[in-house]
């Protein structure tokens, strides 16, 4: 019979393994955020790009700035660990942060992947802000938005997409930026949603 603990190492190993992470970075990340009570971590470890940390409202952070693939990557692993201190009755809310709605959603529905469609992949970005959150894919050219619980994903075609800001008006109007400038949601095709 596995023991309470046995049972969190296991689900550390398959998360690891699931982002593409070192067992031990996976292990680095669960223990932050069982310290933090799950909201945030503080981390440092080689694999997970030096010294970075967490938050679920929306903030990532990493040593190695620019390799954005890893920070997608520690991101959505941090979703699944917190999710994991949630399960195992240690988590505790101690952050108030903008994705809370979104981040709760996916814990009471049971989902801990990521909440784009899988066979995208990793997103090079991704953020949230209030009830909406969004994970750009360049390589695929798509972008992928969910607002009050329902995911769209967009043809970006060929705008490159650099930066993502939201204006607080009535609509919560997404703007994006690239190097052509800025370029609004409705520039941009719906293929699923």
């Amino acid at each position: 019979m596995e023991t309470g603990m046995d049972t969190t190492n296991q689900a550390i190993a398959e998360i690891a393994h699931r982002h593409g992470l070192s067992p031990g970075a996976a292990e680095t990340l669960y223990e932050a955020l069982r310290r933090s009570g799950g909201g945030q971590a503080q981390f440092s470890h080689p694999d997970l790009g030096g010294m970075g940390q967490w938050s679920r409202g929306g903030m990532t952070q990493i040593g190695d700035m620019f390799n954005t693939a890893l920070k997608a990557r520690v991101d959505a692993a941090c979703r699944d660990l917190a999710a994991l201190a949630a399960e195992g009755g240690r988590f505790q809310r101690q952050v108030q942060g903008a994705d809370d709605a979104a981040f709760d959603r996916d814990i009471q529905s049971g989902n801990t992947g990521p909440w784009w469609p899988g066979d995208l992949g990793a997103p090079s970005s991704s953020g949230a802000q209030n009830d909406m959150r969004y994970a750009c894919f360049p390589d695929r050219r798509r972008l992928v938005i969910e607002k009050n619980g329902r995911v769209t994903v967009y043809d970006t075609g060929d705008h490159r997409l650099t930066g993502f800001s939201q204006q607080q008006s009535h609509g919560q109007d997404l703007a994006f930026s690239g190097p052509d400038g800025t370029v609004g949601i409705d520039r941009f095709r719906v293929v699923e949603g």
